[in-house]
C-alpha cells in the first residue's frame, strides 16, 4: 500500500483520509539474510532441512537478533545445488530495525562494517546448526543481505516484512481502493502477510473481476 501511494499514484489521486490511513499503518521490522553455498563435507552428518536457533526464549521470537531461521533446501532437493554441494539461507525473521541502516551509502566502509557486525548472529547460528565440521572460510558462496538489500531488490518500503497488524486488534484492508477500477493485492491487504495469504489476495481480486465460472472455463481450456 505504501508503494502504491508513493510511487504509482499521482498526488491527490485519493482522498486524504485514505492517504492518512495508509501512512498510519504500522510496519514490521526488516531482515538480515545470509546465503551460503558449500560442500557437503563442510557440515555434520544427517543435516536437516530446517533449523531454528534461539538465543533466549524469554525475549520472544520478535526480540531483536534473538531468533535465526535456517533452511538448507538442497538436503531435500538435490538439484538445487551442484553435485556434492549445499545451499543455505539463514535470516532474522522480521526483527532487524531499519533505523540502523536508513540513509547509509551501500558502497561505504561504514555499511560494510555494519553488515559484518549484524550478520555475526546468523553465522553463529549456522555454526551451531551445522556442527563443528562447518567452516566459514570453506564456503564457496557467501552473501549477506541487509534491510537496504531487502528494500532495493524486493522494493519493500523501508525493507519491511509487511504491515504490523495484530489479530483481534485490527484487520487488513480489502482489495478495493477509492479509485474505481483499481484494486490492490499483496501482503498489505486481506488476508495478510505470507505467500499463501498473498496468493489468496490475488485470487480475491481475480474473482472480483471475473466470475468463478469463467475461471473454471479458462482452467479447462488450458488443461488444468
Amino acid at each position: 500500500m505504501w508503494d502504491t501511494l508513493d510511487l504509482l499514484l499521482p498526488p491527490d489521486a485519493v482522498p486524504k483520509s485514505y492517504e492518512d490511513k495508509v501512512k498510519a499503518t504500522p510496519q514490521c521490522d526488516s531482515f538480515m539474510h545470509l546465503h551460503l553455498g558449500f560442500g557437503v563435507e563442510n557440515a555434520r552428518e544427517g543435516l536437516g532441512v530446517h533449523h531454528i536457533v534461539v538465543d533466549n526464549w524469554n525475549k520472544g521470537v520478535d526480540g531483536e537478533q534473538n531468533v535465526v531461521l535456517i533452511s538448507v533446501p538442497s538436503v531435500l532437493s538435490k538439484d538445487l545445488a551442484p553435485p556434492g554441494k549445499h545451499t543455505l539461507h539463514a535470516y532474522t525473521p522480521g526483527t532487524e530495525p531499519f533505523r540502523l541502516w536508513e540513509g547509509m551509502d551501500r558502497k561505504s566502509a561504514d555499511y560494510r562494517r555494519l553488515k559484518e557486525e549484524r550478520s555475526e548472529v546468523m553465522w553463529k547460528a549456522v555454526e551451531a546448526a551445522l556442527g563443528p565440521k562447518f567452516s566459514r572460510e570453506k564456503c564457496d558462496v557467501k552473501l549477506v543481505g541487509t534491510p537496504l538489500t531487502h528494500k532495493r531488490f524486493l522494493r519493500r518500503n523501508r525493507g519491511t516484512y509487511g504491515p504490523a497488524i495484530k489479530a483481534g486488534e485490527a484487520t487488513f484492508p480489502g482489495q478495493a481502493t477509492p479509485i474505481p477500477q483499481i484494486f490492490c493485492c499483496g501482503d498489505s491487504t486481506f488476508p495478510g502477510i505470507g505467500v499463501p495469504a498473498v496468493a489468496a489476495s490475488g485470487a480475491i481480486v481475480a474473482n472480483t473481476l471475473v466470475s468463478v465460472s469463467q475461471h473454471s472455463e479458462l482452467l479447462d481450456a488450458v488443461g488444468i
